[in-house]
């Protein structure tokens, strides 16, 4: 009788196993450390204009920035809200939801037609919707914190466009588009760029009413920025009461 010695594995995981799980591990510690946010301060450095549109000198701003992380953070905060604008409402009907197609359109045999049993099939005009949209939830969670931090990032970046305006409170009881237009040109805005206006409040009637009917033009209340119209614009003018909100909120 020939007895063949056997290895047992029992508790010894092959070199190759082992290999796989420690590759796992340093990868989802890899990438645990990716998505850890550090956060630093970052001086950003504003011009001031005067009520002419000639500059008096410069404002530091120290924000909050996430650093390397800042383009991953700052894409996440713009999907979160583009997804919570989608209303979800879009809804197609399939062939059982179709009003009709009980009873089957022709014989099986001897039309020389493709077999038919109802004529709501979605192979015909009328028919129900293959795969078609249901009502459904595209908001998407995104912590509070995060999305401070995101829009502080976006404001460190887009420093170089932002510029410092005087209070325009009262100073368009006119309502008119004319003086709007005039006030941004000697604020340095050339034609066809697109502006973001952040103003203290909307209670300046004028501003809103003589300006809306500027093309590119858009306004945001200090507590309520959209990072969209931020990232999207060329140009920010910034009322001077806003920077003390803005270096509140967002400081470091």
């Amino acid at each position: 009788m020939v007895v063949t010695a056997r290895t047992s594995f029992v508790g010894k995981p092959l070199a190759g196993a082992r290999r796989q799980v420690q590759a796992v591990q340093g990868g989802r510690q890899a990438a645990a450390r990716r998505n850890t946010l550090v956060t630093r301060a970052q001086v950003a450095e504003v011009a001031v204009l005067n009520e002419t549109g000639e500059k008096t000198g410069t404002k530091s701003l120290d924000l909050k920035s996430a650093g390397e992380n800042s383009k991953g953070l700052v894409h996440r905060y713009v999907v979160h809200v583009l997804r919570n604008q989608r209303q979800g409402t879009s809804s197609t009907k399939t062939r059982g939801e179709v009003r009709g197609g009980g009873r089957k359109p022709y014989q099986q045999k001897g039309t020389g037609n493709a077999r038919r049993g109802s004529k709501r099939s979605p192979l015909i005009p009328g028919g129900g919707i293959i795969f078609g949209p249901k009502p459904r939830d595209w908001s998407a969670k995104m912590n509070k914190k995060e999305r401070r931090l995101a829009l502080s990032s976006a404001l460190v970046n887009a420093a170089e466009s932002i510029t410092v305006v005087p209070d325009l409170d009262g100073k368009f009881d006119d309502m008119k588009t004319k003086s709007v237009v005039s006030a941004l040109s000697s604020f340095g805005v050339e034609e066809g760029e697109k502006v973001l206006l952040i103003t203290k409040n909307q209670e300046n009637e004028g501003l809103y009413l003589g300006g809306r009917n500027i093309p590119k033009l858009c306004f945001n209340v200090m507590d309520n920025i959209h990072i969209y119209d931020l990232l999207n614009a060329d140009k920010i003018l910034m009322e001077e009461s806003v920077v003390p909100y803005i270096e509140e909120k967002f400081g470091a």
